[in-house]
């Protein structure tokens, strides 16, 4: 038996730099691999805040004088370089006055509304460039944006400044035994959003933006105004004798001049939706990942 005299054996000492030469290239690999992975821009998660306006019966020169808030929050999952798909949910407040029109017959009309408008929408952003917020080179892009969502509505009014929703009032006849086939109108309804806007990688993780998008809808009772005049006899007083509150809001004329709301008479047009538009700039927060080459 040999004696261990603490000292390695020669064939081991040789092994010692072949173990450390292949312990040094795995770490290296490992470090080369490790690098080698690429930063992926996967979505955003942020909200918004701006203007709301609408486009319809009281407002029907398209006119953008009476802006309203709007607020919302979004999630967005980037797919590709350039395409990406959003879900938004937001809250807006809307109204027009006939009282702002330069239209002669619509001041005489004097109708009036406001509502708040609850809205959840899914939408497809196409990127004009590659958007990379991680990158130096790709880090803004306009896009235009397109989709589809439900809204709720539920037009009011003030007289005598006391609030009234419209819509159980029956102020185009809806509901009384003059005019069975008018029913009351549904306060969901779908939109679709199309616009376009710009966004901007302002640092590592946040980004800004700013866009346009205009909502056409199925409804044209965003304002509660719609076809003809139902006439004072489909508006039956109050038991005291006294002059129901549907009766004086469907047709407020008598305050700017003589009744024009005469049974057949045209109130709206009924032919054109209701439209809305939103102004808005949003901030969000990138969502990313590391991904290894394949």
């Amino acid at each position: 038996m040999q004696r261990y005299d603490g000292k390695a054996p020669i064939h081991m000492m040789r092994r010692i730099p072949v173990l450390t030469l292949t312990l040094i290239a795995c770490l290296a690999g490992r470090q080369a691999h490790a690098q080698a992975q690429a930063h992926v821009h996967e979505g955003e998660v942020g909200f918004f805040a701006g203007a709301a306006h609408y486009f319809g019966d009281l407002n029907n020169r398209a006119r953008v004088d009476r802006p309203k808030p709007v607020v919302g929050i979004f999630l967005r999952k980037q797919i590709g370089n350039y395409v990406a798909v959003r879900f938004s949910a937001s809250h807006a407040e809307l109204g027009y006055s006939d009282r702002h029109s330069d239209i002669e017959y619509n001041r005489r009309r004097n109708l009036s509304f406001n509502t708040s408008i609850f809205e959840m929408a899914l939408q497809g952003d196409f990127n004009f460039y590659r958007f990379e917020p991680f990158s130096d080179e790709y880090f803004f892009t306009p896009y235009v944006t397109l989709g589809a969502g439900v809204f709720n509505f539920n037009p009011y009014a003030y007289l005598k400044g006391e609030k009234h929703y419209l819509r159980p009032l029956g102020t185009e006849g809806q509901g009384s035994a003059a005019y069975p086939e008018r029913g009351f109108y549904r306060t969901l309804s779908a939109g679709f959003p199309v616009g376009m806007g710009i966004k901007y990688n302002i640092a590592r993780n946040l980004n800004i933006s700013i866009e346009a998008v205009h909502r056409f809808t199925l409804t044209d009772h965003l304002d509660d105004v719609s076809g003809t005049y139902a006439g004072p006899a489909a508006f039956p007083p109050n038991p005291d004798g006294s002059p129901s509150v549907a009766f004086l809001l469907q047709d407020r004329s008598n305050e700017t001049g003589i009744r024009i709301g005469d049974a057949g008479r045209q109130r709206g047009f009924s032919a054109q939706r209701d439209k809305y538009l939103f102004l808005q700039a949003g901030l969000s927060f990138s969502i990313s990942s590391y991904r290894c080459p394949r």
